[in-house]
């Protein structure tokens, strides 16, 4: 039986974002405007949005997940971030990727998600 080798020490479990490039702000502006049909907070708040990646050629790679595998807009709710952040002006191509680990758990919420959510 073979496993996956243990992730090397300090090895983050989200890769990072590229909170340095130009367009990072609007993409993440962009993010906040799609929301969870079911709870009241916006997907990038929730903490759904992981990694916000983009190149120097302004294409965009983003890394989510959901609250749940049987979360019912499993399917649609990528092509709802892709739409919205394909629309900030200067993105060339937007790529969404969804993942399930690590996790999501509440504790991925910003304060405002928790505060509207009643958790604080």
């Amino acid at each position: 039986m073979t496993h996956a080798p243990d992730p090397v020490e300090g090895t983050p479990l989200i890769t990072p974002s590229s909170t340095d490039h130009p367009l990072h702000e609007q993409a993440v502006e962009a993010c906040r405007s799609v929301y969870d049909p079911e709870i009241p907070v916006n997907i990038y708040d929730l903490g759904l949005v992981y990694t916000i990646e983009i190149s120097q050629e302004n294409d965009i790679n983003i890394i989510m997940t959901l609250t749940a595998p049987g979360c019912p807009v499993a399917g649609e709710m990528p092509g709802w971030v892709q739409e919205a952040v394909a629309g900030v002006p200067g993105v060339r191509d937007v790529t969404v990727d969804l993942v399930w680990s690590p996790p999501w758990g509440m504790e991925m919420m910003s304060d405002e998600a928790r505060l509207e959510l009643g958790f604080m």
